[in-house]
């Protein structure tokens, strides 16, 4: 008979996580829930139907690597090295926090200082996958928040790679096992060879990525292109993606993931990256659901029961403990708390580097298969509940902003987004028209506004808007326009309108009681069909409601024009 463990795996195990995804997305729960669910059900420590755990990690590698591929496409080396002042520190500094939170625990359940050390690694290294896919699914991935977060886990990355060539030479004096053979190639290097070797490889792999295949790939991309073959086309680009991985694991030692993220950096240097990142998207979703069904396969379900209390515990260091750590170093490196909850929910989960370093801990005889199973249901736990945490990011910032003095302070100086560029004329901030608001309704005024040459000033509450808005050429302001400091820095005092696209009540009342003490002269056109709205407007002598329905371009700037006294727009330069 031949072997179809690959088609029962791929049939019953995307199946079942087909119909489990489609629970949890009726629950209200990520549909990601279900996928590991779905892993437990067909892995060896459930009853019935068993797959093929070696064959579904292997899949679930293949899903890593053309993800990381898909993400060196959109991530340049230019925002890489742009985050490096914030991602390499604070990468290396918490990963040593997570590590001894880790190890505390540990250490009181008795195991040995070589146990707690890697089992605090363990924790301390968050899930690719797991962030990708909410930076993707947020439309976060291009943003400022989204780059320092990808930067920041591509140096764990790397932290991670030296790890696992240097911990076999070290299991000795950790109290572990030591293998006769590294590799199966001779033996084991003294530690400081093995990082300096390590060190070498990994600098000459990307040195000859970004030197070499940052000319020679989009050449071969190319060349594809231009024979007209769709299929051709997608081949050269999974190629690429996993030949470029392989070869660099095998041949500089490092890993699968990294090795597919630079090779989709060099591609990127191409006109036709969108392309190839459009041709790869199914391939990515269909390998990352295999990802997380490989992990569920993992995890053995009466480790709840048989150890509440250390799961718990386990949970409480990866979701609570590295969050904290990592919000208090963004906030130290002066960014914005919206950054660092950004960065820290990110980071709340771990993933492949710490399945990965638990193997290897487990074969070294440094870690039990009884942590090895606390590690995957800390994994589990805090992946299923990481994409909520994403969900309370913004509720949680305003109420912090809201409650707290001193957070407000920080989010107006720290961040270089809620000051206007010194680089803006005094002249353009003189009569111009402030819009709050750059979304469905303010987002096509604001186009209309400009060609007609008005001098503007948008307020947003969102960066990857206001960066847009930025490299457009257009002034622009990151903050609460209920907030006074943010007005300010849109220099409302001087303003000859004020255009507001928002329709929550609270805010605009709390924004039109600061423009009637910056600026009591200024006139004020509150775009909204709200009833609410309408009732606190009513009073007011200088402002007036419009309805989005009429926002007409030529309907609204004539009574934009007449509402602000009849005075002549003002133009640009």
């Amino acid at each position: 008979m031949h072997d179809i463990s690959l088609i029962s795996l791929m049939a019953i195990g995307l199946g079942l996580a087909m119909v489990l995804g489609l629970i949890a997305q009726r629950l209200r729960l990520p549909p990601l829930v279900g996928y590991l669910i779905a892993g437990v059900i067909i892995g060896p420590m459930t009853p019935g139907f068993t797959a093929d755990l070696a064959l579904a990690q292997q899949l679930s590698e293949l899903g890593v690597m053309l993800l990381m591929f898909g993400v060196g496409l959109h991530f340049s080396l230019d925002d890489l090295l742009r985050v490096r002042r914030i991602a390499i520190p604070g990468a290396l500094v918490q990963i040593i926090a997570a590590t001894l939170m880790g190890m505390v625990p540990a250490l009181l359940w008795g195991w040995s200082w070589g146990s707690a050390l890697v089992f605090g690694l363990c924790l301390s290294v968050a899930s690719t996958v797991v962030l990708l896919r909410a930076l993707e699914d947020r439309d976060q991935l291009d943003t400022q928040n989204g780059r320092i977060a990808v930067g920041w886990l591509v140096v764990e990355d790397l932290v991670m790679v030296l790890v696992l060539v240097l911990l076999p030479p070290l299991a000795y004096l950790l109290g572990g096992e030591v293998p006769v053979q590294q590799h199966g190639h001779g033996p084991l290097l003294p530690p400081w060879q093995a990082l300096l070797l390590t060190l070498f490889k990994v600098g000459l792999f990307i040195g000859l990525m970004l030197g070499i295949g940052r000319r020679l790939m989009p050449r071969l991309l190319l060349r594809v292109a231009g024979t007209g073959s769709r299929e051709l086309f997608t081949l050269t680009v999974v190629v690429a993606a996993i030949t470029l991985a392989y070869l660099a694991a095998q041949t500089f030692g490092v890993s699968f993931a990294l090795g597919a993220f630079f090779a989709g950096m060099v591609m990127r240097e191409s006109e036709f990256s969108h392309r190839a990142a459009e041709e790869t998207l199914p391939l990515r979703d269909a390998f990352a659901v295999l990802f997380f069904v490989a992990v569920g396969m993992l995890f053995d379900p009466t480790i709840l029961w048989r150890e509440p209390l250390a799961v718990l515990t386990v949970v409480a260091i990866i979701m609570i403990g590295k969050t904290l750590a990592a919000s208090l170093l963004v906030l130290l490196m002066r960014y914005p708390l919206n950054t660092a909850l950004t960065v820290s929910v990110a980071l709340a989960q771990i993933g492949e580097f710490s399945f990965i370093l638990a193997s290897l801990g487990v074969s070294l005889k440094l870690l039990t298969p009884e942590a090895q199973s606390l590690i995957l249901a800390g994994a589990i736990v805090s992946i299923a509940l990481n994409a909520g945490l994403f969900t309370a990011v913004e509720p949680l910032r305003r109420w912090i902003v809201a409650h707290s003095r001193l957070a407000r302070r920080l989010e107006q100086r720290s961040d270089p987004l809620a000051q206007l560029p010194y680089s803006v004329d005094e002249h353009y901030l003189t009569g111009q028209l402030v819009v709050v608001g750059f979304g469905k309704i303010g987002e096509p005024l604001v186009t209309s506004l400009l060609a007609r040459q008005y001098r503007l000033v948008v307020i947003d509450e969102q960066r990857n808007k206001v960066e847009r808005l930025r490299e457009s050429g257009v002034a622009a302001v990151l903050g609460d326009a209920s907030e006074p400091g943010t007005l300010v820095q849109a220099h409302l005092h001087r303003a000859s309108l004020l255009l507001v696209t928002s329709s929550d009540t609270l805010d605009v009342a709390r924004m039109l009681e600061l423009v009637h003490t910056l600026n009591p002269q200024l006139q004020v056109i509150v775009v909204s069909a709200s009833e609410e709205l309408e009732l606190l407007i009513e009073d007011r002598t200088k402002v007036k409601i419009i309805n989005p329905a009429q926002l007409l371009a030529h309907t609204l700037l004539e009574q934009t024009w007449q509402y602000s006294g009849g005075r002549q727009p003002a133009i640009g330069h």
